[in-house]
């Protein structure tokens, strides 16, 4: 694809010759940024996935506290039981590779308590801060890992069961599951997922939204346009019904109808985290 394409697929509208001259290979590499959710059966070489991670963890940090961490899943048995926290992943088991991101606060903590200092900031940017770095560095592990070759897929739905994960990578206190991320070879290539477009989600000075329910009309048919959802395939038409107007506001909204992981809040605060 042409970057003017690239950028067509990704938000449904092109670019001219200027603003195209801006993007370089690197840049283009993100802008095609897609899913993988299908891998092929060949090995992710252990030196390739740490240069992965070496880059990931080079990713930036709040106050240079690098409060992220990873656990890989090799066992799999113990993929098959993740695998079954929500009926849509089950494909992760099939995963080469499988890790899980972690927001990390423990690791200051012990710090601070083997030097004698009080940790005076047990609140709740301390949690935010460790998820925040946590998604950073998963960030960059999809961009190092996308240069080379390999798909991923961050795959939020492990949270689903969130003291069952805990409990099966034996999480200690202040350590908190981000999101798995399933990597590998692709075996297909998946389509882009069309975004907003940047007159919603970028702003100039102060935050503006007034033209947000005609922007966001337009994009919803821009994207149903592309990839039209059948009735019978949309999201809960037994409860909601279906839609004439059916597009990605209408599928999310509904989404965000339905109470999920109600739990997060009080594992979190049993993992010691202090959410004033």
């Amino acid at each position: 694809m042409t970057i003017q394409q690239s950028h067509e697929a990704r938000f449904g509208a092109g670019l001219d010759d200027e603003h195209a001259a801006a993007f370089n290979p690197a840049i283009g590499r993100m802008l095609d940024h897609r899913s993988c959710r299908l891998f092929e059966v060949e090995p992710v070489p252990d030196n390739l996935l740490h240069a992965v991670l070496s880059a990931a963890f080079s990713a930036p940090s709040k106050s240079d506290l690098q409060q992220r961490s990873v656990i890989r899943v090799r066992n799999r048995e113990k993929l098959r039981r993740i695998s079954r926290y929500s009926p849509a992943i089950g494909w992760i088991s099939q995963a080469p590779v499988f890790l899980v991101w972690c927001g990390d606060s423990r690791r200051i903590r012990r710090l601070a308590e083997h030097r004698g200092h009080p940790f005076a900031n047990d609140h709740l940017d301390a949690f935010m801060n460790a998820a925040v770095d946590t998604g950073l560095a998963m960030q960059a592990f999809i961009t190092a890992a996308e240069a080379a070759g390999l798909g991923c897929c961050p795959v939020s739905e492990v949270r689903n069961r969130v003291f069952d994960l805990s409990r099966e990578l034996e999480l200690p206190a202040h350590v908190f599951p981000v999101a798995g991320m399933a990597v590998g070879w692709p075996a297909e290539t998946s389509p882009v997922s069309m975004r907003l477009p940047l007159a919603v989600t970028v702003h100039e000075e102060t935050y503006d939204d007034e033209d947000l329910p005609a922007q966001v009309a337009a994009y919803d048919r821009r994207r149903e346009s592309v990839d039209r959802t059948p009735d019978h395939a949309q999201f809960m038409a037994d409860r909601f019904g279906v839609s004439e107007d059916y597009g990605w506001s209408e599928r999310r909204t509904r989404q965000y109808a339905v109470p999920a992981r109600t739990d997060f809040g009080r594992y979190v605060r049993e993992q010691g985290f202090c959410l004033d």
